[in-house]
């Protein structure tokens, strides 16, 4: 059977249009997320410092060193972040702003978040301050939110997020944000 043509007189039925639940759910996690933002500011919940990688780099005959640059505070809500303006983004990787003790050439990894702690130290953060850096933004719109490529998903009429790697390590989005801010 030959596929048919699209009807040019209205749109075409996709499974990715999102349903009049799917709508509802995704506004109710915007408002969600708001409330929960001043929630956590009105509580005077503890934050953590945002930053930005900025790689080494060599002007003239001076080479910089890498360092990471503080760009806004946040909310580490397990596998979120809850900027203080409302802006949700994937948790990243995460160090502490110490200067560590000098390379003992141990393992690959253990160098690696020497350099990464070392890099902290050098954008000004406060000795020992916790660095969440690489973090992946989260788009908050109904079509991303339903396409389930991101922490943050709306499934069946239901605001959830994914905690875990597999697709059933799903937990309803109130309950999971109500859990973690608690634990601020």
């Amino acid at each position: 059977m030959a596929p048919q043509e699209p009807d040019a007189s209205g749109p075409v039925p996709s499974a990715s249009v999102p349903s009049a639940d799917d709508e509802r759910a995704a506004e109710a996690l915007r408002t969600l997320i708001a409330d929960t933002t001043r929630d956590l500011a009105a509580r005077g919940a503890r934050t953590e410092a945002l930053a930005r990688y900025r790689p080494s780099r060599r002007i003239v005959v001076v080479k910089t060193a890498e360092s990471l640059e503080p760009v806004g505070r946040a909310w580490r809500l397990g596998v979120l972040l809850l900027e203080t303006d409302g802006r949700v983004h994937e948790t990243g990787r995460i160090t502490r702003a110490l200067e560590p003790t000098r390379s003992q050439n141990l393992s690959a990894s253990v160098e690696k978040r020497k350099a990464e702690r070392r890099a902290a130290a050098r954008g000004r953060f406060v000795e020992g301050e916790v660095v969440d850096y690489a973090y992946l933004p989260i788009d908050l719109s109904t079509e991303a939110l339903v396409a389930g490529d991101q922490r943050l998903l709306v499934a069946d009429g239901r605001a959830l997020v994914r905690w875990g790697t597999t697709a059933a390590e799903v937990r309803e989005a109130a309950a999971y944000l109500a859990d973690r801010g608690d634990l601020l």
